[in-house]
């Protein structure tokens, strides 16, 4: 997605002259559920893989996903630990495996023989034959050579992350590529023959006005690409820019501007070809990311590497987000937040998840979800945004309007 902080972290050097001796976690996924023969039924309805490369040139101040600045020395541990967690899994992941998304962090900061054995690892589950895979990438580390790697693994699509043209809202981001930089990334991929290429772009960031919007967008769709990502900026909690919101250094841009500039995307992309499937994804007609779907259809995915997140067989959990703990073990990583979803909490789930789709969720599955302890308040929730015009039905689904597109927040917190 996947398969997503703190200030800067400066890790102690992996030391080389001695090997750890490995340990397994009492938190780990084999303990949390109980045992070989458990964790064999979570992983049979595995059919995605999120995979987290925690490697950052440097830590941009809106991201809260685990990240560490790299310096070139833990690259090999990180690929020798990763090879041997593949191996630990693979036996258990007996279903096709229909979409892996490399995600981080920076996978393609990999140096190439590195970002080649992690690709061959992963070549080495039980892939489905059109399996996706997804690849992302800093405009800046997409060099001929990475392109080059990335194809020869039969990479299926590679993710950008421009977030915007204009190098004044890079630098309020701490996101420091050169803006020419993602023209260049997108013709080292098309000409290693990566043809499927996803841009990410960020909105509402702080001094960006409606216009600077709609110039990110035509930058974007110059470059054709055949997907675009294009989310609202969010104050995570912990990171370094919500800190500055709160203290007063950057303001938030107005909400009639923000809903303006949802607007203005929603309508260029459709007078563009493009077709939104997700409130913050569009895609051409056949080239949605099938990894996003699987998460808000509620699939099962596996989560690889430090700090990756999975959910399977009821349950969703954390590979510890340490580097530091993960390289001293071997098998099973260290886990945290591991929760089973008791049934209300899973039925809220479900809606949050699967009204962010544009076709919107079955009747017939809303009908099956109502039919609970809190269905009667759901219910009543539900006829309140049909009433009032945030919900519709449309033959047999259940989906947000466009209005209610904008709203969509307050009504899924309704049902959550």
């Amino acid at each position: 997605m996947s398969d997503a902080g703190p200030p800067v972290v400066h890790l102690r050097q992996f030391p080389q002259e001695a090997p750890r001796s490995p340990l397994r976690s009492p938190e780990s996924i084999l303990d949390a559920l109980g045992g070989a023969a458990a964790l064999a039924g979570a992983a049979a309805a595995v059919r995605g893989v999120y995979l987290h490369v925690p490697f950052c040139f440097h830590k941009c101040h809106y991201c809260d996903f685990y990240s560490v600045v790299d310096r070139r020395d833990r690259q090999e541990a990180y690929v020798d630990r990763l090879e041997r967690e593949i191996a630990w899994i693979r036996p258990y992941l007996r279903a096709p495996i229909d979409t892996v998304f490399i995600g981080g962090g920076t996978p393609t900061l990999l140096a190439p023989a590195r970002l080649r054995r992690v690709l061959a690892a992963v070549r080495s589950l039980p892939l489905a034959g059109d399996a996706e895979i997804t690849v992302e990438a800093n405009p800046e580390t997409v060099t001929s050579e990475i392109a080059d790697v990335l194809a020869a693994a039969a990479v299926t699509r590679v993710s950008v992350g421009c977030q915007s043209f204009r190098p004044e809202h890079l630098r309020m981001l701490e996101r420091w590529h050169d803006p020419a930089s993602v023209g260049r990334a997108v013709g080292h991929l098309r000409a290693a023959g990566i043809v499927r290429v996803n841009l990410d772009l960020i909105f509402a960031i702080p001094g960006q006005s409606l216009q600077d919007w709609a110039e990110d967008i035509d930058q974007a769709l110059a470059l054709d690409p055949s997907h675009l990502s294009c989310y609202g900026l969010v104050y995570e909690p912990g990171t370094p820019l919500a800190a500055r919101l709160a203290g007063g250094e950057v303001g938030r841009v107005e909400e009639e501007t923000e809903a303006a500039m949802f607007e203005h995307v929603r309508d260029r992309l459709a007078q563009a070809g493009f077709e939104q499937y997700e409130i913050s994804n569009w895609a051409r007609p056949g080239e949605r990311c099938r990894h996003n779907v699987l998460y808000w259809t509620n699939g099962s995915w596996w989560p690889l590497g430090p700090g990756a997140a999975g959910h399977a067989g009821g349950a969703r959990w954390k590979n510890r987000p340490s580097i530091d703990a993960w390289l001293m073990t071997d098998g099973p990583p260290p886990i945290t937040g591991f929760e089973t979803f008791e049934p209300d909490r899973a039925v809220g789930e479900s809606f949050m998840l699967g009204l962010r789709l544009l076709e919107g969720m079955p009747v017939a599955r809303v009908e099956e979800l109502l039919q609970t302890a809190r269905g009667a308040a759901r219910r009543v929730a539900l006829a309140r945004a049909v009433d009032g015009g945030l919900l519709e039905h449309v033959q047999d689904r259940l989906r947000f309007t466009a209005r209610g597109i904008l709203l969509a927040d307050a009504v899924l917190a309704d049902l959550v």
